[in-house]
């Protein structure tokens, strides 16, 4: 017998509603039912914006549990991740960041199913950076869609970010997700059987979001843990500085080629696992 589908659990900041729409659409699609989100907004997002993006969630159907306005410290999104996920109550939980859409190697209630055959109590996923061809940080139109706006996709996060990569997509409601949906503690996923995360980050906006993020957490008004976050932000910064304002998609490290959320990209599982089993930690130096 098939399981219930999972309950998708999110966290959604000021994304434009275009994206919002998108996103849910593409988990109806992979045939989620129930969406538990809460909307968390930091101080300079005008009223307008805000308004627009509760309306846009309710004429998809979409009931917000709760919005939450003030400063984004590190910890605020596991917090209020986990409150959601308390109230999904039990079963499998899926884990999205409103600019993720996840591609399964297999139906979902198949991933579900084979997970519970074999005994794992999560999944795991991967980064896949989508960009635009030209490396662009542009805007996009909801008539062309994602793919047409942004075809490449490859491993900015890691290459050059030096983050993590990795992603729990599923996990069992009783199993505890570290921050930022990264890890599980405690559990592996089968690293086989790995979902690609199509990551819509680099859009047009998102270099003013990064030199924000910068000031708060440097300042201390957005509290943080480590310096990692505005680490990645101004290597992504200092990345376009160099090359004109565009990521440079020609970089072999970055493996940028065309890829779609219809169809999985050729040899997904071993480069996923290649990747998903050898990363460490980034060994910051001197010369950071």
């Amino acid at each position: 017998m098939l399981s219930t589908p999972p309950a998708l659990i999110a966290i959604v900041g000021p994304v434009e509603p275009p994206l919002l729409s998108a996103w849910v659409r593409h988990y109806r699609w992979l045939g989620v039912e129930r969406f538990l989100i809460a909307f968390h907004f930091p101080d300079h997002v005008p009223d307008i914006r805000r308004h627009e993006l509760q309306a846009a969630a309710r004429e998809l159907g979409i009931i917000p549990t709760g919005t939450s306005i003030g400063p984004w410290h590190e910890h605020t999104n596991t917090q209020l991740r986990d409150a959601l996920r308390h109230r999904a109550g039990p079963g499998w939980h899926l884990l999205a960041d409103a600019d993720e859409f996840q591609q399964y190697p297999a139906p979902l209630a198949e991933v579900i199913a084979q997970a519970d055959k074999s005994g794992h109590r999560v999944v795991g996923g991967l980064m896949l950076d989508r960009v635009a061809a030209s490396g662009r940080l542009a805007g996009w139109r909801p008539e062309g869609g994602l793919d047409l706006a942004y075809p490449l996709g490859g491993h900015l996060t890691h290459r050059l970010l030096h983050g993590d990569p990795r992603k729990i997509v599923l996990a069992r409601h009783d199993v505890a997700v570290a921050s930022g949906n990264h890890r599980a503690p405690g559990h592996r996923p089968d690293a086989d059987r790995l979902c690609a995360v199509h990551h819509f980050k680099w859009r047009s906006g998102i270099l003013e979001d990064l030199r924000r993020r910068i000031q708060h957490f440097s300042s201390g008004t957005w509290q943080e843990h480590t310096p990692a976050v505005r680490d990645e932000a101004g290597r992504l910064l200092a990345h376009v500085g160099q090359h004109g304002g565009v990521i440079n998609t020609s970089d072999p490290r970055f493996a940028f080629r065309r890829v779609s959320l219809d169809r999985m990209p050729f040899s997904w599982p071993a480069e996923a696992r290649g990747i998903f089993t050898t990363w460490r930690p980034y060994a910051h130096t001197g010369q950071d």
